[in-house]
């Protein structure tokens, strides 16, 4: 195949990505620590610094001394050029916050849904709610959005119209973006949430520097990222990750995907409060759950469903470790913590036990860094990930 020959234009904004983002995550920098960090000679780096700077992208951040020579001014990315939000659409609540272009959160908005209710006009009323209250909280003017990120449960079809589906919700070929066009005319990207929370990692937590890796959600479902070579591994149809619906009881229980056996309808919160079977403190899950982990000391049931509950989770992990052999295994989501919290050493041994020798030795298990909000702040990467390859973003303010 003839190779395509680029313009001076493409070298010119690939130069210009290349140190964005090698500013984005290695800040303050020189222009001298850029050219080295970079490959990109001092005149290209001069010459797009300066064009960052002129459109109040980039900022001087102060100066360093040299080596007997002039001291070094130091360069960031300005915080304030440009905001982005990031919403979780999750199984019992809707969360929206709004980041500064550093991802400082400005602005949170919750909203909690019933576990068994998730119309999607419900689920529509609350985003748009959610876009309003963050925006007025943190006195941010539309314009000023680089765009909004929203992770959901479900694969999500990338076409020329985004559909979501969403089995366990009832949603089939949901057309959320053009829903949501009823109420916000700001960039949208759409996401399964697994995967917003594992970039989120990828970026900035447990995953940061890791080539392969597997980050898993468990909250009332299970879903999982995969990261292959440092990104997102999706497969052909974007449904890649659905760690939730792998079988690990043939004929066993009912999953609310409809099949048996299914992970999910053994390590899921709302399988394991199932399985416990009485009532527990809390109108929540999240509550029940922790009111469940809490009565496991005193209670031979609870103690019980939570010890079966581990073995599945190590199961589940051991078939992560020998069919992608990662680096490391990150476990993440409300539910995710919490068991972790409590058992990750079981978990471990549970996952040796069933996993091949070589591979599993060769793979650290850990806990997310970065807490219940992960999957609202990957979705915000989502439009930063677009700015810093070089999209559109506001004019300079």
């Amino acid at each position: 195949m003839e190779r395509k020959r680029g313009t001076v234009r493409d070298l010119r904004r690939d130069n210009r990505s290349v140190l964005l983002w090698s500013l984005y995550f290695d800040r303050p920098r020189s222009r001298q620590d850029l050219s080295q960090s970079t490959g990109l000679s001092p005149a290209s780096v001069s010459n797009v610094i300066r064009e960052l700077i002129d459109e109040g992208i980039v900022i001087e951040a102060g100066s360093v001394n040299s080596d007997g020579g002039r001291p070094r001014v130091l360069l960031q990315m300005n915080s304030g050029y440009g905001y982005v939000i990031g919403v979780d659409v999750g199984e019992t609540r809707i969360r929206v916050e709004l980041f500064d272009l550093t991802m400082t959160e400005l602005a949170k908005a919750d909203f909690p849904l019933d576990p068994r209710e998730h119309g999607v006009e419900v689920v529509v009323d609350r985003i748009l709610a959610g876009l309003t209250a963050v925006l007025a909280g943190a006195g941010v003017d539309s314009s000023a959005i680089l765009g909004v990120g929203i992770g959901v449960p479900g694969v999500v079809e990338q076409g020329p119209e985004v559909l979501v589906h969403g089995q366990t919700y009832g949603w089939d070929a949901v057309p959320l973006e053009r829903l949501l066009r009823t109420g916000t005319d700001l960039p949208l990207h759409i996401d399964n949430g697994a995967k917003t929370m594992g970039q989120a990692e990828l970026w900035f937590g447990a995953g940061r520097g890791a080539q392969h890796a597997v980050v898993g959600l468990i909250g009332s479902g299970v879903g999982a990222s995969i990261i292959s070579h440092g990104s997102t591994h999706r497969g052909s149809t974007s449904s890649a990750g659905e760690w939730g619906h792998t079988t690990v009881m043939v004929g066993g229980r009912a999953c609310r995907c409809g099949s048996y056996g299914c992970l999910e309808a053994y390590v899921g919160a709302e399988a394991i409060l199932e399985r416990y079977g009485l009532a527990l403190p809390g109108n929540d899950q999240e509550s029940a759950l922790a009111a469940l982990i809490d009565k496991a000391t005193t209670s031979a049931a609870a103690a019980d469903v939570l010890d079966q509950t581990v073995l599945y989770l190590g199961a589940g992990i051991a078939d992560l470790i020998n069919l992608f052999n990662p680096e490391r295994i990150i476990l993440g989501g409300w539910a995710g913590l919490l068991l972790g919290a409590q058992w990750l050493p079981e978990i471990r041994e549970a996952a040796r036990r069933h996993s091949l020798r070589h591979p599993f030795t060769e793979t650290s298990i850990e806990l997310c860094r970065l807490g219940p909000d992960a999957v609202a702040l990957g979705a915000a990467t989502l439009p930063v990930e677009r700015f810093l390859n070089g999209a559109s973003a506001p004019s300079p303010r």
